[in-house]
């Protein structure tokens, strides 16, 4: 008799946005004539910068030549965009990271999700609150967890963002081994101090734990006091992994490339204490579960690096925080507190009611999707997240309703 791992089972099933979609088509067919304008979902909407273009058809046509012409490549990515993340992204701004600590991918979401795969099942969790729902379901499909009481699963540490701790959450308070942090933060926009993060650093190298982050939305800081990457911090090669993505950065997110960076210093530990490269791991599950990213992609993101590629990515940016600053001032003027919108395509409200209450007043009033906050867990209710992500058009359009509405 086959049969099934049972952690699967404790899986709390995602009502967010099943609810959301559910409520959505309702209101669209009482109000047929009524467009809707969509701010929930962190999906971009403009094109690919012209240089990623450009250098995505020069890979294609390779690719129609026997002579050019590409298989299988290097299940941890081509020396070419290896060496450019590694140049660009990281030694530019002081960072000590080689080309061949760098893994292409096809996701940000992926490997955040499958890097747990490495440790052991009873090791002692820490996930933030509000949170990425990824970091919690794939560590209860692994067996870390309990089941679920009243909205958290036992046997995991919740790091409890809120107003009083600008969502920057705290500290464990006892030992733990493995730490999800995400900044700037989805979906709360918040972003960690130099001097906050290298707190996070000290307790990791302190319990001999590792940090993996999430800096998905790096592109966005705009502050030149905050870190770009966790390794701009002294000690961060010894206790952290990185995760990035051009989806948000480029637009990449119907052509998937992301990457992981993993130090050859960062280690983990065997039952007995001897010290084992995390790098090596990775790499082994990397190379036995994953075949690349295809050529031509990889030529594209490789185009992000260059100077037309840069500056087009800088005008992309800027242009969802122009977006992201015209929504958080204009519902800071209708007299709600915001987090997020400066280093950060979201925008953290709060709603001064329940959460789902605010998405259906905002829904049935205006016409204008947003997400409700308790989706991403206990310290989400009462706020609302909105995406930067839409034309300004739009955006303006959404805040005038809202602005007559509420």
């Amino acid at each position: 008799m086959i049969k099934i791992n049972e952690n699967y089972l404790k899986l709390q099933a995602s009502y967010l946005f099943s609810d959301i979609a559910r409520r959505v088509s309702d209101y669209q067919q009482a109000n047929p004539d009524k467009a809707l304008i969509k701010l929930g979902i962190g999906d971009v909407t403009r094109a690919l910068p012209a240089a990623c273009v450009k250098a995505f058809h020069a890979a294609v046509d390779e690719m129609a030549s026997d002579d050019t012409f590409r298989g299988y490549g290097p299940e941890q990515g081509y020396d070419f965009l290896r060496e450019a993340i590694a140049r660009e992204g990281f030694q530019a701004r002081g960072a000590s990271i080689e080309a061949d600590e760098i893994f292409v991918s096809d996701g940000a979401k992926c490997d955040s999700g499958n890097f747990q795969e490495i440790f052991a099942s009873d090791i002692q969790v820490a996930i933030p609150d509000p949170v990425y729902p990824v970091y919690i379901d794939t560590n209860v499909m692994a067996g870390r967890t309990g089941e679920a009481r009243d909205g958290r699963y036992e046997g995991l540490v919740y790091l409890n963002g809120n107003r009083d701790n600008g969502f920057i959450p705290d500290l464990p308070d006892q030992p733990v081994d493995l730490i999800y942090l995400c900044f700037p933060n989805n979906p709360t926009g918040a972003m960690a101090t130099r001097e906050q993060l290298q707190k996070w650093v000290d307790y990791a190298r302190a319990n001999k734990a590792i940090i993996l982050y999430d800096a998905a939305y790096e592109a966005f800081i705009q502050d030149d006091s905050l870190p770009h990457s966790i390794y701009e911090l002294e000690g961060a090669r010894e206790v952290a992994v990185e995760f990035r993505s051009f989806s948000k950065t480029a637009g990449f997110t119907g052509t998937r490339c992301a990457y992981t960076v993993v130090p050859k210093a960062c280690m983990a530990y065997t039952a007995s204490g001897e010290p084992v490269p995390v790098h090596g791991l990775w790499n082994r599950r990397h190379t036995t579960k994953f075949n690349s990213v295809s050529y031509p992609v990889q030529r594209a993101a490789e185009a992000v690096y260059g100077p037309q590629g840069k500056a087009q990515v800088k005008e992309l940016i800027a242009y969802y925080l122009n977006n992201a600053r015209y929504i958080r001032e204009s519902m800071e003027t209708l007299g709600y507190r915001c987090i997020g919108g400066e280093n950060s395509p979201y925008i953290w409200i709060d709603g001064k009611s329940d959460s789902w209450e605010f998405f259906d007043r905002l829904l049935n009033n205006t016409g204008v999707v947003c997400t409700p906050g308790a989706g991403f867990g206990k310290c989400g209710e009462g706020y609302i997240r909105i995406s930067a992500f839409n034309s300004f058009e739009n955006v303006q359009e959404a805040m005038t309703r809202i602005s007559n509405s509420l």
